[in-house]
């Protein structure tokens, strides 16, 4: 039977580039057309639709390869898994130019210390992260979420539903934006104050006002 070279790669961000990681699979012999890959997904996300392919793609007798094993997996338990599922499904896993063999002692060793070093380096990239935003905000420079609107659309927005000529669906949907959305806008608007009942706007809609445009049955 022969044996057929499955590759897969996969970058972080969608800054970073897979060129070198494409020219490494196949540089071992994978065929351009086998390759699968995710672009600006990490490896603790296990839904990878890049992997899932790949993954479906080698049948028992080939071979699943990856530039590295934290290509494929960020955590003990996960690279574990992946590998025991190709094991039982008759498929050999190579890491570079290594092939897994669970039956060796040394080799499933190396797999389980390749394994942690890729979650200690997930985790240090995250607790840097952390640490990162922290300083940051610290600073001032780091922002919390933005209106999905602009200071210029609020007013819009403002203006369109005192005028009581739209509803807060037709304000949604001209938009492009959710009811809860509108119902935050009318709440911070730009030189406004905050609408009659509107506490939680994100919850139910507010308690009817003089406007009854604002509890429209039709919204």
């Amino acid at each position: 039977m022969t044996t057929i070279l499955i590759g897969y790669a996969r970058c972080s961000t969608d800054r970073q580039d897979l060129t070198a990681q494409r020219a490494a699979l196949e540089g071992l012999g994978v065929a351009p057309d086998r390759i699968y890959t995710d672009h600006g997904l990490t490896g603790t996300n296990r839904a990878r639709p890049g992997l899932d392919q790949a993954l479906a793609a080698v049948r028992r007798g080939d071979t699943l390869v990856v530039p590295k094993l934290d290509r494929l997996a960020r955590s003990v338990p996960d690279a574990r898994g992946i590998a025991d599922a190709l094991i039982e499904r008759g498929i050999k896993l190579a890491l570079g130019t290594s092939v897994y063999d669970p039956a060796d002692p040394m080799g499933k060793m190396f797999f389980n210390i390749l394994a942690t070093f890729a979650e200690f380096e997930s985790d240090l990239i995250r607790l840097r992260t952390r640490e990162g935003m922290a300083i940051a905000r610290s600073r001032g420079k780091l922002r919390g979420k933005q209106p999905k609107l602009s200071a210029k659309q609020q007013r819009e927005v403002r203006r369109m539903h005192d005028a009581g000529e739209h509803s807060i669906g037709d304000l949604a949907e001209l938009f492009t934006v959710s009811r809860p959305t509108i119902y935050r806008t009318l709440s911070r608007s730009v030189g406004s104050s905050p609408l009659p009942g509107e506490t939680d706007p994100s919850m139910a809609r507010p308690r009817p006002t003089t406007n009854a445009r604002l509890s429209d049955p039709a919204d």
